[in-house]
């Protein structure tokens, strides 16, 4: 599980990180190729970075998809739980776990209907417009998204039935903190 996790964390960071330079550098390119200065602009002309929109945008979308798997395994999406809080234990947990499994239902569904069209558009040659990549890559983040999201879902679920615990993102956590610092930071003792 260490791994799955890793790597879900390093692709969401890899591609947040990649998405901003690329996008940086061609906001960069747009502006110097659009000063008066001999040379420099004839040859920054000639460079094409129309595909750096293009590559940013599915950048994003996968991101998203992983991001969203990842948000269910570490608690961090937005969640209206007043009246689901103030039940009783015993009906608190059957629709904590009735949501959780109608989470990863849901998502399963979706993997399914994504790689379906996947699988179908993998048959044709449609390319995407400025880096002519095969549409079926692009699409692929469908189905690997909304399955490992399914699969978080799942995971969550067996984690509450055992402990009784969801989990939960504390927003004054910084990983790699010291302990002794936090506290000085916020006017305490460790």
């Amino acid at each position: 599980m260490k791994l799955l996790d890793h790597l879900e964390e390093w692709l969401i960071a890899s591609l947040m990180g990649a998405a901003t330079l690329i996008i940086f550098v061609a906001v960069v390119h747009r502006y110097l190729a659009g000063l008066p200065i001999p040379g420099l602009q004839d040859y920054l002309i000639q460079i094409n970075t129309s595909w750096a929109q293009e590559l940013c945008i599915y950048m994003f979308v996968w991101m998203a998809k992983f991001g969203a798997a990842y948000g269910v395994r570490t608690g961090i999406h937005v969640g209206v739980d007043v009246l689901i809080n103030r039940m009783n234990p015993q009906w608190r947990d059957k629709f904590v776990v009735f949501g959780l499994l109608s989470g990863a239902l849901f998502t399963g569904i979706v993997g399914t209907l994504g790689a379906s069209f996947v699988w179908e558009i993998g048959h044709t040659d449609q390319t995407s417009a400025d880096m002519e990549v095969p549409m079926w890559i692009v699409y692929l983040a469908v189905p690997l998204g909304s399955y490992l999201m399914c699969f978080r879902f799942l995971q969550v679920t067996v984690q509450f039935l055992k402990t009784g615990n969801l989990p939960k993102h504390d927003h004054s956590f910084v990983e790699g903190l010291d302990k002794e610092l936090a506290a000085e930071a916020k006017g305490g003792k460790a």
